[in-house]
């Protein structure tokens, strides 16, 4: 580890940002931080499309201003050990999705897929935006994709 991934231990907002360690992984962060995304989803009690989506929307609130902290602390923009906007990306995707195992796959891949590839609009806001609103609204444009993805693939099932 280097100095900057050791220090975010001493800074519960970095070790937030840095989605309580699966961002300090070697390999893929991103991976790793929505792989504990879709565990802790998974661990969610039942709510309701209300509940749930005011849940990720105070999440969304807390991550600009956790992910933008760190970034400032790090001096590194957007660094790629911070996952907390996969966390809320990932539960953006899950929003309104059938329960079970193999829609938290689904999602995963989707998500990942989308926010690897970055397609327009989520390329553009990943370049031009900074700061928390930037590091986060990439993966928010991606969550947004990929659960208008999974809500296709529920209305177009037989």
């Amino acid at each position: 580890m280097n100095r900057q991934t050791t220090s975010i231990w001493r800074n519960p907002v970095h070790i937030l940002a840095f989605g309580f360690g699966s961002g300090t992984v070697p390999k893929a962060p991103g991976t790793a931080g929505t792989l504990l995304a879709m565990i802790i989803y998974l661990l969610l009690p039942a709510m309701t499309p209300v509940i749930y989506g005011v849940f990720v929307l105070i999440c969304l609130i807390i991550g600009i201003w956790i992910c933008g902290k760190t970034a400032q602390d790090l001096g590194v923009h957007d660094h790629g050990g911070i996952v907390w906007d996969e966390f809320v990306g990932y539960w953006i995707t899950m929003f309104m999705a059938p329960p079970g195992w193999i829609w938290a796959f689904i999602g995963f891949a989707l998500f990942r897929l989308l926010d690897i590839a970055k397609p327009w609009p989520i390329k553009w806001a990943d370049k031009e935006l900074k700061g928390g609103t930037g590091i986060m609204l990439d993966d928010v444009l991606a969550g947004i994709m990929a659960a208008l993805c999974i809500q296709a693939v529920v209305v177009l099932m037989p």
